[in-house]
């Protein structure tokens, strides 16, 4: 998988909260779901692939090692929902719920 993010180093990435990282990753989740309903099977697939990266890039930052068995989990079940069966019932709407109070933190 090539970086979606370029311009994005993980010292860069390092430097969001907490709060911010989630934020980001719940983006590319919300424009994945967005893309997936708009029958864009390219885009959506895109976006997925970016925020398993900003996963991944949470995953490297030695300052959530108290949230890793969370962000390994989160990464199963994105996969799961965008390229599985489905076997933990995710939906779209879980999605949102789970990522909407990130957002909110963020940018308060």
């Amino acid at each position: 998988m090539n970086s979606q993010h370029q311009g994005l180093s993980a010292e860069r990435w390092a430097g969001f909260s907490l709060y911010e990282q989630m934020a980001n990753i719940g983006s590319e989740v919300e424009r994945a779901i967005n893309w997936q309903a708009k029958g864009n099977k390219e885009y959506s697939r895109l976006a997925f692939f970016r925020s398993l990266e900003l996963v991944d890039l949470t995953l490297k930052d030695g300052k959530h090692r108290s949230h890793l068995r969370e962000f390994t989990r989160l990464r199963e079940c994105l996969v799961d929902f965008f390229a599985g069966d489905k076997a933990y019932g995710s939906t779209a709407d879980n999605w949102r719920k789970y990522f909407y109070p990130f957002n909110y933190a963020a940018r308060s």
